[in-house]
Formats: C-alpha cells, structure tokens, sequence
C-alpha cells in the first residue's frame, strides 16, 4: 500500500499553505499605504517591514510548492485565492514608488504582470456558480496592477504606463461585473471573511481611478476633459459603492457575528484597508477634504482589526504546526 512521502515539518508548512494567507501580505502592506497617505510615516514604514518578510516568505512557499508537491501547486493555482499574490505584489510596488524606489518598484510591477495572466487564466477556468467572496480578486489583482502603473507613470512620467493603466482599469471593471454574477449573496452572513472581498475590490477600483486621475499633470497630459470628466464621475461612483458595500457587511456582521478565527479574516481586513487608501487617494485627486478624515477614520478601524487578526494567527501557529506534522507523518 503506498505511503504518503515524508516532508520535513519546514517544508510542510510551506507546501501545505493555502494562498489565502497572500492576504495577509496584501492587508499590511495597504495599511503602510494607507498610513503614509495620512502622515504617519514612520508607523507606514514599521508595516512595510512585516508585509516585506511575509511577502517573502510566500514567495519562497510558493517556489518549494513548485518543485516538491507540483500538484498541489496546479491545484491551488486554479483557486480564486491564488491572484492574491499578484495583488500583494502591487500593493508592495506601489508603497515602494512613494518611498521613491522606483527602479524597485518597477521590478515588481514586472513580477506582477508576468504572474497575471497565467494565473488569471487558470483561475477563470475553475470559476462556478454561487462562488465565495474571493471570486471577486480577479478584479482586485488587475485594479492592483493599475495602481502601480499609475502611480509609476506619475513618478517616471511615462504616458505608456498611464494608458496600460487605464486600459486595465476598465477590464477591472469587467472582471467586477463576471464575479458578481457568480458571487453567492448569502456569503454574507454566512462567510468566514471573504466575503469582504466584494467590497475590498470596489475600493481597489476607486483608488486605481484616483490614482489615474492624479497622474494627470501639466508635465504628463494624459486626459482630455470628456476623459477626465468620466474617470471623475466613475471614480466616485465606485467609492460610494465601496462604502455601501462597506455598511452592508458590518452591519452582517454585527448582526450574525463570526469571532472564531479562520485565515480568511485576513481577507476582511485588506478591504476595510483599501477603503481607507481609496478615500484619501480620491479627497487627494479630486480636492474633497472631508473623505481625508473619513480614510483616516476608516484607517484606524483596518488597524485594529488587523491587530485582533494578528494575535488570533499567532495563537492559531501550534494548532497549525502540529496539523502539519500529523499531515507528513508515515502513514
């Protein structure tokens, strides 16, 4: 009878992992995000550091799976909760260009774009009916990407990349509309935390057409008025949405509480975090001052339950290490 290989304990943790926990890196790096936009910049730079060391721990996870367990790899690679890696890898691009490492930035915008379309692909063709929450990052990752090459073509002043950018915001869009056709509404009392996805991906819109319409300058003329009046009004379309979507799910939660942790809390707190940025991207972009202190508002609550989720993994780790060793035990 053949028995399952043994893997060191290490390497379990790695190969077992789900992509899921690619949430984590993108829920922390959009608080540095977030954080710096509002003037914290010494916290903003304290979140970089854990989203940093996490963000290279997947990558790493994501390279053993490759090479010891492929199957498992092409089967995980096909969940919706695989492009969280190409989100988190935006999302880190983009606070390093504000930091004004751009060559840096430029390299992952680079790794972002090559995982896309591979992973899109795969993921889409394992798309169903009544799909969780996490249906709904095929937009985020391709919104993610049109943050970074917005904020890189206001940075470099490259038109290229603000044009690429918008063209990948609009399919963003489009990706929007297929997940909501497929997404189970009842997730909403019902999900274990991606259901704020649905929300998280309306934010993702809304800051990536702010961050398009500030790109816009005398020294880079990207937008005609007719264009610019249009980016204007679904930029702000897409942010109130973003806050209706917002209500609605805590209200959800308030009302059919769900405290037992379960790593797709992970996915709750990047869209609570994603709507802080996007608020103050687009007070920032269109000259509104009181959504500055509604993001920031907004920031805070994303903080706090960043850090209840954060003390809720690290009591989950023995759980999970003994599961792993159990999993890889000879049989």
């Amino acid at each position: 009878m053949p028995t399952t290989p043994r893997i060191p304990p290490l390497r379990a943790r790695w190969v077992w992992r789900e992509p899921a926990t690619g949430a984590a890196v993108l829920a922390t790096g959009i608080l540095s995000v977030g954080l710096e936009q509002t003037g914290y910049e010494v916290l903003s730079r304290i979140a970089l550091v854990p989203a940093c060391a996490a963000w290279l721990a997947l990558a790493a996870g994501f390279v053993v799976q490759l090479l010891w367990e492929r199957r498992a790899w092409e089967r995980r690679a096909g969940t919706p909760a695989a492009l969280t890696a190409v989100a988190a890898t935006a999302v880190l691009g983009s606070r390093f260009s504000l930091l004004g490492w751009q060559t840096l930035a430029e390299a992952l915008l680079a790794l972002a774009a090559v995982l896309w379309p591979g992973l899109l692909v795969v993921v889409l063709r394992h798309w169903g009916r009544r799909m969780p929450g996490a249906v709904f990052l095929a937009c985020v990752a391709t919104q993610g990407l049109a943050v970074l090459a917005a904020t890189l073509a206001a940075a470099l002043s490259t038109a290229w990349l603000a044009h690429t950018a918008l063209v990948l915001f609009w399919l963003g869009l489009v990706f929007y509309g297929l997940a909501l056709a497929r997404f189970d509404p009842r997730q909403a009392v019902e999900g274990a935390g991606d259901q704020w996805v649905a929300g998280g991906a309306l934010a993702t819109s809304a800051l990536a057409g702010a961050q398009l319409l500030a790109a816009d300058s005398a020294r880079l003329v990207l937008w005609n008025d007719d264009d610019r009046g249009v980016l204007r009004a679904v930029t702000v379309a897409l942010l109130v949405l973003d806050l209706c979507c917002y209500a609605c799910l805590l209200t959800a939660e308030l009302r059919w509480p769900r405290l037992r942790y379960d790593v797709l809390r992970w996915s709750t707190v990047f869209p609570m975090g994603m709507s802080a940025a996007a608020a103050s991207a687009v007070s920032s972009a269109l000259g509104v001052p009181w959504l500055k202190g509604l993001g920031e508002v907004l920031l805070w609550v994303a903080v706090a339950v960043w850090l209840v989720v954060a003390v809720a993994a690290l009591r989950a780790v023995p759980r999970t290490v003994r599961a792993d060793v159990r999993s890889t035990a000879p049989r």
